[in-house]
């Protein structure tokens, strides 16, 4: 059973899809073990993403990061973080599958609804970063 962390991103909080989001993950097999909605501080969001802070589009992800409130979510499930990316659909919605997440939700490659653990040891960093294990039930 693995876990994996998603946000929905402050884009898809403001469109009020939250609950068709998570109703995706649920209805493919992916569990919520833990969620919370949080408003990111500018501190939160660099810290989340320092992985990208020499990239151009470094200080706009922050920005974009921290215009709203994100809902982040452990989910849980049989090979849950592949799942949770090939449910989110690729970064561009232009290029994302149809009836993905991001094909349905996201407004731009920048705007892109949500996001997702890439691997298993990104995973556990993610979910420690936002969750206390008492968290995750």
């Amino acid at each position: 059973m693995e876990q994996t962390l998603s946000i929905i991103k402050p884009d898809a909080v403001k469109k009020g899809v939250i609950g068709q989001i998570v109703s995706r993950f649920e209805s493919n097999g992916l569990r919520v073990a833990a969620m919370k909605k949080l408003q990111l501080s500018d501190a939160d969001a660099g810290e989340f993403y320092a992985v990208h802070k020499e990239r151009p589009f470094f200080g706009e992800l922050v920005e974009f990061m921290t215009s709203g409130p994100v809902v982040v979510m452990v989910l849980e499930g049989e090979d849950a973080v592949a799942k949770n990316r090939e449910l989110m659909g690729a970064t561009n919605p232009k290029e994302a599958e149809a009836g993905t997440i991001r094909a349905d939700f996201a407004e731009s490659i920048d705007a892109n609804a949500v996001h997702g653990s890439d691997s298993l040891e990104n995973a556990q960093i993610e979910i420690n970063f936002f969750f206390a294990q008492r968290e995750i039930v």
